[in-house]
């Protein structure tokens, strides 16, 4: 059976009238299975529609190849954001979009049965992949379309620390990416940074940021936004860089600038290219979705906020209601996994209509670009020997992304206590990483796409039960807040060596309870323990081995790597959160009919 959009819309108004529900087959039926080759083929038949383009990628994270990436099962959200998106998990997110499950889609966009799905759909994502679905998409909208970058290109892989981001940027150029904002990149410093911009994406790629200052001047650092005309329409793109820096990454590596929100300054650009004839005003941002929501709430005038940082890949934007008319709010995942296409109708000086697609980008179904692949290929080629040694053989699933530990974060937990010989261990709640199925080989590559960063020394402190507790309160509510301009950081810290109970729905320093060692003894306020950790926002006094060197040593020992699950702490108040999948699973999803 197949349905047009209309019939759908049709049919649902009839149940919603009679009072009849549809259930989750109900919903397989009518949208049918994306898995078949004809299927899969109208994941990227998009019809051009309106007279302008936006295109957005954001958080690649320096992944050039094609990777696995499983998107998390636990992503609660809390006050106002229970049970909306981007905080919908697995068959939640699908029955909410609409996503057949068992297919394509649903591979890409959740991790039900990641593994078996991963295995018969192949690889996602990579620069020359994406470079032929952008060529694609691109040729029609020719003259009418910008490609847009939100920032977090130049880190998270070993040939990007090593070349200090250049890798990436070349690859940029050769997409054509037309702006970007940034996050990550600031961590490789100030100096670096302005000279990136000013010799080699200068003359190509804008960089955007309206929330940078100068602390001593209060200037801005950045360009704060460019004006385009596409199609005979004044489009206004404005960056928004990650509002948090110096807070989740060492400040000491841009002591001169300062970062924030600034509701106000940004209604005043917003105003301010209004006034210079912009009919389209795109925020080009890196908050994190649920940040952006609130902007979207708060800030009038904007018609389109692209967003990134939290790596939400969602399949259909949220439209927010403002004093000044509606915004859309998009999230286009991470790790090249998707590419969003959206084509705006703009007439008498506004915008009328759009359309959207977030299309994944499956390597087996796009092949590689011929111009990309010989790029990568020969970036690559100097460390090709040292990327590809095999250090052990996991027979699981390996991954990070979730509120809490994942079996890759716990790996390196388990890395840290073995190397150390600390009683606990805690590890940085990255949301970037990518995945390996179980049998892979775990290569030096794989470690440095969990742990590549240009502050990598682990260290050995102590810690009282009280100071611990006090932590893990102060990064929860990072994460928790239900006020989003609070939250600044990434997900939970992962812990090992010891367990704990967490209500998130609670207030800062009633979230934290039931501290215990491994052997069931309650940790004590006052008594000291040693602390293995790594990623230190602050100069470490005694800095230790890198990271990557600590995890390798602890691979080449064991070989074979057997991780069961990842430790996640007792949750309260959590069971019906849309946001909240226990994994593995207690039934898979069933595959489509």
């Amino acid at each position: 059976m197949s349905l047009s959009r209309r019939e759908f819309l049709q049919m649902l108004a009839v149940a919603g009238a009679t009072g009849a529900g549809l259930t989750g087959c109900d919903l397989r039926r009518l949208h049918g299975s994306d898995n078949t080759d004809a299927a899969a083929a109208h994941l990227y038949d998009m019809p051009v529609y309106g007279n302008v383009s936006l295109l957005h990628m954001t958080d690649c994270h320096a992944q050039l190849l094609p990777v696995y990436f499983r998107e998390p099962n636990i992503n609660i959200g809390v006050g106002p954001a229970w049970g909306r998106p981007p905080h919908l998990v697995g068959e939640h997110y699908l029955k909410y979009f609409k996503v057949p499950f068992g297919g394509r889609r649903a591979n890409a966009f959740t991790y039900l049965d990641f593994t078996e799905a991963s295995r018969r759909f192949g690889k996602i994502g990579g620069f020359a992949h994406l470079a032929t679905l952008l060529k694609q998409v691109r040729g029609p909208r020719a003259g009418r379309s910008l490609f847009l970058d939100g920032g977090d290109t130049w880190q998270g892989s070993a040939t990007s620390l090593w070349t200090e981001g250049r890798d990436m940027i070349g690859a940029q150029k050769l997409l054509g990416v037309d702006a970007m904002t940034a996050h990550w990149e600031f961590t490789y410093g100030a100096k670096r940074v302005k000279e990136a911009i000013a010799t080699e994406l200068k003359g190509h790629i804008e960089f955007l940021a309206q929330n940078v200052n100068d602390s001593t001047w209060g200037s801005l650092v950045f360009t704060p936004y460019m004006l385009r005309e596409l199609n005979g329409v004044s489009v206004a793109v404005i960056g928004q860089a990650f509002p948090y820096t110096p807070i989740a990454n060492p400040a000491y590596m841009v002591p001169d600038w300062q970062f924030g929100i600034d509701q106000s300054h940004m209604q005043k650009t917003v105003d301010e290219v209004r006034a210079k004839g912009a009919q389209v005003v795109a925020v080009l941002s890196h908050n994190g979705m649920d940040v952006d929501l609130k902007m979207a709430h708060q800030v009038h005038g904007i018609d389109v906020i692209l967003g990134g940082h939290t790596h939400d890949a969602e399949a259909e934007p949220v439209a927010v209601r403002n004093s000044g008319g509606t915004t859309l709010v998009f999230n286009s995942g991470s790790n090249t996994k998707f590419l969003l296409v959206l084509d705006l109708d703009v007439r008498g000086g506004r915008v009328r209509g759009y359309r959207s697609r977030l299309m994944p980008v499956f390597a087996n179904l796009l092949p590689a670009d011929p111009e990309m692949a010989a790029y990568i290929e020969k970036v690559r080629a100097p460390y090709q020997e040292k990327l590809s040694e095999r250090l052990a053989v996991s027979d699981g699933l390996l991954f990070r992304r979730g509120n809490f530990n994942g079996t890759f974060d716990q790996l390196i937990i388990d890395a840290q206590l073995a190397v150390s010989g600390a009683q606990l261990a805690l590890s940085p709640g990255f949301r970037w990483g990518t995945s390996l199925l179980p049998g892979e080989a775990i290569t030096f590559e794989d470690v440095m796409n969990q742990t590549a960063i240009t502050y990598p020394a682990t260290t050995l402190d102590t810690y009282t039960g009280k100071e611990l507790k006090s932590a893990l309160e102060q990064i929860a509510d990072n994460l928790f807040n239900k006020d989003p301009y609070y939250q600044q950081g990434g997900d939970m810290v992962r812990v090992g060596g010891f367990t704990y109970t967490m209500s998130p729905n609670r207030n800062i320093g009633h979230r934290i309870s039931d501290m215990r060692l491994l052997n069931g003894k309650p940790i004590e306020a006052n008594k000291r323990y040693t602390v293995s950790g790594w990623a230190d926002v602050y100069r470490p006094r005694h800095p230790g081995k890198k990271i990557w060197d600590v995890v390798t040593e602890y691979l080449r020992d064991k070989k074979t790597i057997h991780v069961e699950t990842a430790y996640t702490p007792r949750l309260i108040g959590v069971e019906t959160n849309p946001g909240y999948a226990p994994w593995p699973a207690p039934r898979k999803a069933e595959t489509a009919t």
